[in-house]
């Protein structure tokens, strides 16, 4: 999917009299020293050097009155010492404007998806600065997924940021992708996904998908991939902002910004600052982290002219939330939804951790009265759930009281209400995706707390939509009503202790 620059990118990036030339004179690896004799390019100014101008550089620091240290944007095989360098006369620019719609582009705003460049398209420099606070709105309102756990237990802002924690293999892009096929298609704004240092094999099955569900004709894709060097990694996610900015502002739409992956916009700026010479702070990572995250973070705002909202993924280095890239990452969001490693292993998808999970929509003054309570008594109950586990692994269920027993049915019932089939994911499962409104997961949810689903086998309540689908699953799976006691239901209950206690022994 990488392309190198061409000389026609080159003309459209550069400055009307941009003359001034200097000379390589120390090039490793992605850093290259350039000695300008007459003007001293300023920061962030992008300089062009081989052949045919197909080698970008980015400055990044001035180390005296003629010289200057860069980055490499691209890979720097070719480049020696003596070669012109072009000053281009101006930093590193994005497309913007209708035109760029339903295409994919790299880092320098070339189309990689086959098709011809878009023609009525401005240029603009990526490095912009964030909205001031009078222009930023202030109104809180929700982001609703169709995703039951999500729009229940951790309700997304309209122009907040979201974050998908989790280590490798526990289904980030998956959500992501899902989100991306349940909003486009009852939002009237656009979608803009930025993949940073991720696998070509992911953008071109996303770009696959996307165009079989029809919703490319309001989206872009913008990819700096794994095999690029950090520079062009580091400045990808600049250049989406500068195409969301530009729906936001000009167009006055709102924006669902995607990235995937933060944390590989985080490591290649610790690759840059390595290479730049800086002394490493804890575990390694750039001693500038939070300035450069803030940078990108701030960008994402809510003005008075419309919306970016945005949903990152981001992964967790072996699993360990106390990484400098976790924390502060986490600082930035008004929601963190947490991905289990034991969920996952466990089927139950999509593997959101609702005890770990938060978020700060999720307030009576917001979200109503009646959801918040709702709320707080499913996490009570999944969490008391969570208690009882060890006694439950020692002694046995039989050992608990009524109550508790009760709370432990509603507990796993719950959970697999909680689970819900994919549009994305339907050749793999043979489950056909489900959309699922705010309001029937909060019914189906309280349905459940009020034991109307006692009777109910725990597997009817899996990979369902909204509960009403539990009743014609149970019609199926269900065994012969149990006969008439003074006890209350006792082979629901034997259902529930056994594979409670399978469950368990198995774990």
């Amino acid at each position: 999917m990488h392309t190198a620059p061409t000389s026609s990118s080159v003309q459209q990036a550069n400055h009307a009299g941009a003359a001034s030339t200097g000379v390589v004179i120390a090039v490793r690896g992605s850093v290259v020293d350039v000695c300008f004799d007459a003007h001293l390019p300023p920061v962030h100014t992008l300089l062009r050097c081989g052949r045919d101008n197909e080698i970008a550089i980015e400055v990044l620091a001035q180390l005296d009155a003629q010289r200057v240290r860069c980055i490499a944007l691209t890979p720097t095989q070719g480049l020696a010492r003596g070669m012109v360098v072009q000053d281009t006369g101006g930093p590193l620019k994005a497309p913007v404007g209708r035109e760029i719609l339903s295409r994919m582009f790299n880092v320098f705003g070339q189309t990689i998806d086959r098709q011809p460049a878009p023609e009525d398209v401005q240029w603009r420099s990526v490095h912009r600065a964030p909205p001031p606070l009078e222009r930023r709105s202030t109104r809180s309102e929700i982001f609703e997924t169709g995703i039951k756990v999500i729009d229940v237990l951790m309700p997304l802002e309209r122009g907040g940021k979201a974050g998908l924690f989790g280590g490798a293999g526990v289904g980030k892009t998956v959500l992501l992708t899902e989100m991306i096929h349940n909003m486009i298609g009852h939002q009237e704004g656009v979608s803009i996904f930025c993949g940073i240092g991720e696998r070509c094999r992911e953008g071109e099955e996303l770009h696959r998908e996307m165009k079989a569900a029809g919703v490319l004709p309001n989206m872009v894709m913008l990819f700096g991939q794994m095999n690029e060097p950090p520079g062009s990694r580091f400045r990808v996610g600049h250049a989406a902002l500068t195409m969301a900015e530009y729906f936001r502002d000009d167009e006055h739409r709102d924006v669902l910004l995607l990235i995937d992956n933060i944390f590989r916009f985080i490591q290649a700026g610790a690759e840059v600052s390595g290479l730049m010479g800086q002394m490493p702070s804890r575990l390694g990572y750039q001693p500038t982290l939070g300035t450069e995250l803030s940078g990108l973070e701030e960008r994402i705002a809510n003005t008075d002219n419309g919306a970016i909202t945005s949903i990152q993924a981001v992964y967790v280095p072996a699993d360990d939330f106390t990484d400098p890239a976790a924390v502060h990452t986490f600082s930035h969001l008004s929601a963190s939804i947490v991905l289990s490693r034991q969920r996952a292993s466990e089927g139950m998808y999509p593997a959101v951790d609702p005890l770990q999970s938060n978020s700060r929509m999720a307030t009576p003054g917001i979200v109503g009265e009646r959801h918040y309570a709702l709320a707080q008594e499913i996490r009570r109950t999944l969490a008391q759930y969570a208690d009882l586990k060890d006694i439950i692994a020692m002694l046995g269920l039989e050992q608990l009281s009524p109550e508790d027993r009760n709370v432990v049915g509603r507990a796993r019932r719950l959970e697999r209400f909680l689970t819900q089939p994919f549009f994305t994911t339907e050749q793999f499962t043979s489950h056909a995706g489900k959309l699922v409104s705010l309001e029937d997961a909060l019914d189906g949810c309280e349905r459940i707390l009020r034991d109307e689903f006692k009777d109910v086998p725990e597997s009817a309540l899996y990979m369902i939509g909204t509960i009403d689908e539990a009743q014609g699953k149970a019609g199926v799976t269900k065994p012969a009503a149990p006969a008439a006691s003074s006890e209350a239901a006792p082979a629901p209950e034997t259902g529930t202790e056994a594979d409670a206690r399978h469950e368990l022994h198995e774990a």
